[in-house]
C-alpha cells in the first residue's frame, strides 16, 4: 500500500535499501506523467529499491506569480489519490510556501533526495526544471549525483500512445487546459488517460429546474478548478459516499433565462429518476462526453423540450437509456 508523507508534519521515509525517486507538479496525472511513474516502478523492482514521488500541497505558481496561476485539472487531494493510485511506495507531499520557492536546487537535493529520501535514481521529464528561479534541472541533477551517488535519467516527452513525441503532439497540462477550453473534451479526455473531473460542494440554487421537471445539483467548484467550455455534457456525478450516478451536465451562464449571469454555473441533472437530498455534499463531477454548446433558445418551452433530447442523448451515451 502507498504510503502518503507530507512533510514537514510527518517523518521522512528512508528505506536502508535507498530509492528511486521522480518530482514534479503533476497536475491532472495524465498519461505523460503516468509513463515516467511506469518507468519508475520498472527501474525501482529491478535495482531494488523503493519507489516514491514528490510532489508538492499546491501549484508553485500560486506562491511564484499568483497573477498567473494556471487552472488546475486536479485540486491537491485529487492530485494525491491519482498518484496513490499507482502504486508506488511513497507519495511525499511537500509544503510549497514563500521559503521553499526561495531555496537554492542544491539545497533541496541535499535537504529532500539525499536527506530526506536516500535517494539512489531519480527519473524525470528531460524539460524538468526545480529549485529557486528553476535553475535545477537534468543536468545539474546528474553532476550532483555523480559526487552524491545517485544517478538521474531524462526521459523523452511521450504522445497519447506512449511513445516519445514532440511539439503539440506531447502530453502535456498546458495542452489538455487548451483543449478543455476548446470544448475539446474527447482530445483532453485521451491526453488525461481518464474523463476529466471537477470537485465541489452543492449549494442551492434558483430552483428552475425542478419547476421545469429537471431538478439539479449546483455544484460550486473552486475559482483555480480548470472547467471544459461552456456546453452541455453527459457526465458522471460522484457523491460522498462514492455513489456514482449518470447524468447531464450543463456549464455555463444560461443565456435563455439572464441577459448577463456574471458568472458560470455548473447543474447536473441526475438521470437515475431519483430526488436525492445534496445541499452540502462534496461532490464530483466526471464530463464524459460533449453534448452540444450553451445556446440562447427564443423561449422557455424551447429550452425545456432541448434539455428533455439532451438527457436522452446523456442516457444513450453512458449506457443508461
Amino acid at each position: 500500500m502507498t504510503r502518503v508523507v507530507r512533510l514537514p508534519q510527518d517523518t521522512c521515509p528512508r528505506p536502508a535499501e535507498g530509492v528511486a525517486v521522480t518530482i514534479g507538479t503533476y497536475d491532472g496525472v495524465h498519461r505523460g506523467h503516468r509513463a515516467v511513474i511506469a518507468e519508475l516502478q520498472r527501474q525501482a523492482t529491478q535495482r531494488g529499491l523503493s519507489s516514491a514521488i514528490v510532489t508538492f500541497d499546491r501549484h508553485p505558481a500560486e506562491i511564484l506569480r499568483p497573477d498567473r496561476v494556471p487552472r488546475q485539472l486536479t485540486d491537491p487531494e485529487q492530485e494525491v489519490e491519482l498518484l496513490a493510485s499507482t502504486g508506488v511506495d511513497h507519495v511525499v507531499v511537500l509544503t510549497f510556501d514563500e521559503a521553499r520557492s526561495k531555496e537554492p536546487a542544491e539545497d533541496f537535493v541535499q535537504e529532500v533526495l539525499v536527506g530526506c529520501l536516500n535517494v539512489k535514481l531519480v527519473i524525470v521529464g528531460d524539460d524538468f526544471h526545480f529549485g529557486h528561479e528553476r535553475r535545477g534541472n537534468v543536468a545539474m541533477l546528474t553532476s550532483m549525483g555523480a559526487e552524491l551517488g545517485f544517478e538521474v535519467e531524462g526521459l523523452d516527452l511521450v504522445g497519447v500512445d506512449g511513445a516519445p513525441a514532440e511539439g503539440p503532439d506531447r502530453v502535456s497540462s498546458t495542452a489538455i487546459r487548451r483543449a478543455l477550453d476548446a470544448g475539446d473534451l474527447a482530445v483532453a479526455n485521451e491526453m488525461l488517460g481518464r474523463q476529466h473531473e471537477v470537485r465541489g460542494v452543492v449549494e442551492p440554487g434558483d430552483q428552475r429546474g425542478r419547476e421545469w421537471g429537471f431538478p439539479t445539483a449546483n455544484v460550486a467548484v473552486s475559482e483555480l478548478a480548470q472547467l471544459p467550455a461552456d456546453g452541455i455534457y453527459a457526465a458522471w456525478f460522484v457523491r460522498a459516499d462514492h455513489s456514482v450516478h449518470p447524468g447531464a451536465a450543463s456549464l455555463g451562464r444560461r443565456p435563455t433565462i439572464y441577459d448577463l449571469q456574471p458568472f458560470r454555473l455548473l447543474e447536473v441533472h441526475l438521470l437515475d429518476g431519483l430526488d436525492y437530498d445534496l445541499y452540502g455534499e462534496q461532490v464530483a463531477v466526471r464530463f464524459a462526453q460533449r453534448l452540444r454548446g450553451e445556446v440562447r433558445f427564443d423561449t422557455v418551452d424551447d429550452l425545456v423540450a432541448q434539455i428533455g433530447r439532451d438527457c436522452d442523448d446523456a442516457r444513450r451515451i453512458l449506457g443508461t437509456g
